[in-house]
């Protein structure tokens, strides 16, 4: 008889374990566990049923593979978090007995690395076990550097500590400098989360967001200890990369620092690049000096020659001073070209062109104002030729400038609306002295033969790896819409770079007549409804005339009669007379441009006299059995009609291709129709959504041209 089978001996059962028996076998925390999985790759897995998988009564909700945590059993970090926690735990034995002397040699022997510098564990095996090849490191790089990039903004808290906030942002910029030096950045583009930047890294495209540089605010319901065994596994990892990448291009690895070019916002003007050849020729004179002192013989003759040649120097300096009031004398010659080799008709040729796309701005000498975005401006620059970057002296060091008004700049960035300060003697003080805190500026002031640009045009640019037109770009002007480059055009799909006219079907296109007609006929009525006003205000303007006159008649009249008291009466009259002048002149002004306007145009009768022409011709036609002769306008009817019949035609159209396709689809097979239903259910939510883009894009080009009309 076969032995009868217990529950979790086979089947799925045998092939997931709980977390909480996975922590009891490796006999570790859960902090630790946690940061094992994470750092080792493993996660939770989702077995088929969990009634089968359950080995006990209670439901339990996370399992992993019994593979996965056998294969931990034999990670070395698991022997050091058990040694660091027996450790502890003497420790605090030691304390408790109250024996300090062992206590403190316990705690001497611990790794602390906030004291001692030494590390508790390191990753290094890790990083080469889950990247065996370094392609590998590449493809997994794009989480890596959003989050390193993400701690490296973050500021400094008790989870989250200010030296790896250091490390992230060190490492992130000596990533920068290698993307600068190979010009490696393809792509940019802003969003609300941050900018987002592509790179092709040995044939590999590697994207990251970078967020922009506020006050960031730490919340307490965000685990930042699961983020931060993230973050402790990607420096390590970022760190491999970098030494490669540096090591590639034949560069020392790390950089050299300036911590104190650091401290005052240096950022990539911080390092300092070397080659591996002149770094270890350095190196290996520095060791020789530190052996042996210089040879007094050879640095006798050392001194003779820096002696000659400082002699010589001073001797072409006066030549050339007294040689540059000759003026150069032209030659006749012809300018000869010689091949590059025997036999060759091809002249040498630059490396690189200036209009390519890792050139860019090689030309350009650029400047930025206090309100731009140092730091992802000058990467982009720098990574696309520019070497001539200049800044106000508030953003940091490492400028190639800090003058403004230094003749040599081409490009000046600003971010801010052109705005004109006054400087009148209300701003000052009864003493003469200026009252203002911020920095006085010449009205409009603008250097000569400098181009001035809003920072989106940094970014076009590149996107579209050429130097566009900077008049689109200029301070106060409605800029360009800025699109995403990540995003492919397909074709039948919303473009929004290309017009309306080349997307919207012919169905839209009647509409949008439609609408516009509707449009000039609501401004239609408001033209008539003013003109109503305006004949109102001008009724009342002649009446309050006639009302006047008519009580100046009477009170002459009454001034006759009764020439004794004439006198007051007639003062009250012309009081009264005052104030009703004053009624009626506030009347007049509270539209006084439209009543000289209904004036002016009181005796306009076009619409009347058209119509009027309309029948007549009419009339004539039918008696001479002729067709009617068109007045040069046709009317909305008309036009109506024709729109109408349009759309009737249009429907009647599809109707016939519905009516087609419905008959095709009645010849497939169960299974196929299904498939093409599903096909054109996808089609069609697509399409809705790209008439609604194209709806809104039609609602704000139709409202432009009454807002630069009104404008103007």
């Amino acid at each position: 008889m076969a032995r009868p089978k217990r529950k979790g001996e086979a089947g799925a059962s045998r092939n997931y374990i709980t977390r909480n028996q996975a922590v009891r076998k490796l006999q570790l925390s859960l902090p630790d566990f946690r940061k094992l999985c994470i750092w080792k790759g493993i996660y939770p897995r989702e077995p088929r049923s969990k009634k089968k998988v359950s080995k006990s009564s209670t439901a339990s909700t996370t399992f992993y593979y019994v593979k996965d945590i056998q294969y931990l059993l034999h990670e070395p970090l698991v022997n050091r978090f058990r040694e660091q926690k027996a450790l502890e735990k003497k420790i605090s034995r030691a304390l408790g007995r109250g024996d300090v002397t062992d206590a403190k040699r316990f705690e001497r022997n611990a790794a602390r690395p906030e004291k001692t510098g030494r590390p508790r564990y390191t990753l290094d095996h890790v990083i080469r076990e889950r990247y065996p090849t370094f392609v590998d490191s590449l493809r997994d790089l794009d989480d890596c550097l959003s989050m390193l990039f993400l701690f490296a903004n973050l500021p400094s808290t008790s989870s989250v500590p200010a030296k790896m906030v250091a490390r992230c942002e060190r490492l992130c910029l000596e990533f920068q400098h290698y993307l600068i030096v190979s010009h490696s950045l393809r792509k940019s583009f802003l969003s609300i989360k941050g900018v987002y930047f592509q790179a092709n890294i040995q044939g590999e495209t590697v994207t990251w967001l970078v967020p922009y540089k506020f006050n960031q605010r730490v919340v307490g319901d965000i685990d930042f200890r699961i983020m931060g065994t993230f973050v402790e596994f990607y420096m390590t990892l970022l760190g491999f990369v970098n030494f490669r990448l540096y090591t590639a291009v034949g560069l020392k690895y790390p950089p050299k620092f300036d911590q104190a070019k650091d401290d005052s916002a240096g950022e990539l003007g911080a390092f300092t690049l070397e080659d591996v050849n002149t770094a270890k020729d350095e190196d290996k004179t520095s060791e020789a000096e530190m052996e042996r002192g210089p040879d007094p013989l050879v640095q006798a003759e050392v001194n003779k020659l820096v002696q000659e040649l400082k002699d010589e120097e001073a001797g072409k300096d006066v030549e050339v001073a007294s040689g540059d009031d000759t003026e150069d004398v032209p030659s006749n010659t012809i300018d000869k070209f010689e091949p590059a080799a025997q036999g060759g008709d091809v002249l040498p040729q630059p490396s690189f062109s200036a209009s390519h796309p890792r050139q860019l701005f090689s030309k350009c000498t650029i400047y930025l104002s206090r309100e731009t975005p140092r730091g992802s401006i000058e990467f982009l620059l720098r990574a696309f030729g520019c070497k001539r970057v200049g800044w106000d002296a508030v953003l940091g060091e490492g400028a190639y400038t800090t003058d403004e008004m230094n003749p040599n700049i081409t490009h000046q960035i600003v971010d801010r609306p052109p705005v004109q300060v006054k400087v009148d003697e209300e701003t000052k003080g009864g003493d003469g002295e200026d009252k203002q805190t911020a920095q006085k500026l010449a009205t409009n002031r603008r250097v000569a033969g400098r181009i001035y640009v809003q920072p989106q045009w940094v970014w076009d640019c590149v996107n579209a790896e050429e130097l566009l037109q900077p008049d689109m770009y200029a301070p106060g002007a409605q800029l360009p819409p800025h699109l995403s480059p990540f995003v492919k055009s397909v074709q039948g799909q919303y473009d929004p770079s290309l017009p309306l006219d080349q997307q919207q079907t012919d169905m839209e296109a009647l509409e949008s007549d439609v609408d516009e007609d509707e449009d000039e006929q609501d401004t239609d009525e408001e033209d008539a409804e003013e003109k109503k006003a305006t004949e109102k205000a001008v009724s009342k303007v002649r009446e309050a005339k006639k009302a006047k006159e008519a009580k100046t008649k009477a009170i002459t009249q009454e001034a006759d009669d009764d020439s004794d008291g004439g006198m007051d009466v007639a003062e009250t009259d012309e009081d009264e007379d005052e104030d009703e002048d004053e009624d009626t002149d506030d009347e007049i002004t509270i539209r006084p441009n439209v009543v000289v306007d209904a004036l002016e145009e009181e005796d306009d009768d076009e619409e009347e006299a058209d119509s009027a022409l309309q029948r007549q011709l009419e009339l004539e036609a039918e008696l001479s059995g002729k067709p009617v002769r068109s007045t040069g306008k046709a009317p909305l009817d008309a036009r109506a009609k024709a729109k109408a019949n349009a759309r009737k035609a249009l429907a009647s159209d599809a109707k016939k291709k519905a009516d087609e396709l419905e008959r095709a689809k009645g010849m497939l097979p169960k299974k196929k129709r299904r498939l093409y239903e599903q096909m054109v259910y996808t089609n069609t939510k697509r399409s809705t959504e790209d008439e609604k883009l194209r709806a809104k894009r039609r609602k704000l080009e139709r409202k432009q041209p009454k807002n630069g009309a009104s404008k103007a």
